[in-house]
């Protein structure tokens, strides 16, 4: 939520009570008003709408009304700039979008929690959007914040390190948090918290510093991308290794072409086809997908197994298609 803009609107609202009190008060006191009396002096002062007085004023009332008219010139045109901030550009519209996303927030669960809207972290939320993925980005930055609720992301508005903004991203109900932040003690800080709170999250962190990524590890990081040094890498292999970048990148999704890598779970898998060799599954010839590795817990990843490998029960098939022959292994196997 827009936490500057709604306190301004808290605050216009209670000068206006504080400005009706005073002119209550001070039409009783002065005049000898009754409540009603009262109300109605104050009203007509603070519109200036030119109505009658209820009575004709002594030399005290006058000189009241003189000095709450100028006293209120000031505070009429604060709570008209506000107003017309929440009616005609759009604040009202922000906060119940913001609402909105916190009712999604509360009810998500196996989400990713992206940590900073900048290069790495507005990626990563593309790529997530792409795939289905349900996602809450923590920024602090306004202006970020402004740009990702054009995009219609979930949003909290905070600082990722402390751990109520954490808890009400739903850290506890996540399967993993990515922390993109610049400073890389941020992200350490972040991944102690988040593992603290929610020890089976799985947290990819940034490090800007080779030095950091040993801290990030210890802190409990599952993965640390270090971007700088991913790039140079990339880089030297567009030149050594053209063909074969340009191939992962059709893999990623990064370039253009038909193929995709899709991950499954031996538990996404129908019961049926549990504990089965890829030669009883016959994935390739039903729907042309190819099964190019298997992650095992105990083997590490077996790339082209064999038509008699076991997906047992703690493996995740790796498989490599078309979008539409993965569509096929979705309708066959899952």
């Amino acid at each position: 939520m827009n936490t500057f803009g709604l306190r301004k609107f808290i605050i216009a609202a209670l000068l206006l009570v504080l400005s009706i009190a005073m002119g209550i008060l001070g039409y009783v006191l002065v005049e000898d008003y009754n409540f009603v009396d009262s109300l109605y002096m104050t009203v007509i002062t603070l519109s200036t709408v030119g109505f009658n007085e209820v009575k004709p004023l002594t030399s005290a009332g006058k000189v009241f009304a003189t000095v709450y008219i100028l006293f209120n010139i000031g505070i009429f045109a604060y709570i008209v700039s506000t107003l017309t901030t929440y009616l005609f550009e759009g604040e009202l519209q922000k906060i119940y979008k913001n609402i909105m996303f916190g009712r999604e927030v509360k009810k998500m669960k196996d989400h990713v929690i992206v940590c900073g809207y900048g290069r790495n972290g507005s990626r990563a939320c593309l790529e997530f959007e792409k795939g289905d993925t349900p996602f809450v980005i923590i920024e602090k930055d306004a202006s970020i914040v402004e740009f990702s609720r054009d995009s219609n992301y979930p949003i909290i508005v905070g600082d990722a390190t402390s751990d109520d903004i954490l808890i009400e991203a739903g850290i506890h109900k996540a399967r993993a948090l990515i922390t993109t932040l610049p400073h890389d003690a941020d992200n350490v800080f972040i991944t102690l918290t988040a593992k603290e709170i929610n020890p089976a999250v799985k947290v990819i962190a940034r490090a800007a510093d080779l030095n950091s990524e040993k801290k990030l590890v210890r802190a409990g990081a599952n993965r640390v991308v270090l971007p700088d040094i991913l790039g140079g890498i990339h880089m030297a292999h567009l030149v050594t290794k053209p063909y074969v970048v340009e191939f992962l990148e059709i893999l990623n999704g990064a370039g253009e072409g038909p193929l995709k890598l899709e991950d499954y779970t031996y538990q996404q898998l129908k019961e049926e086809y549990h504990n089965k060799t890829l030669s009883d599954l016959k994935i390739l010839e039903n729907t042309g997908a190819t099964v190019v590795g298997i992650k095992n817990d105990e083997k590490g990843f077996i790339f082209g197994p064999g038509h008699n490998a076991v997906v047992g029960e703690r493996d995740v098939l790796i498989l490599l298609g078309s979008e539409e022959s993965l569509k096929k292994f979705d309708s066959y196997c899952k």
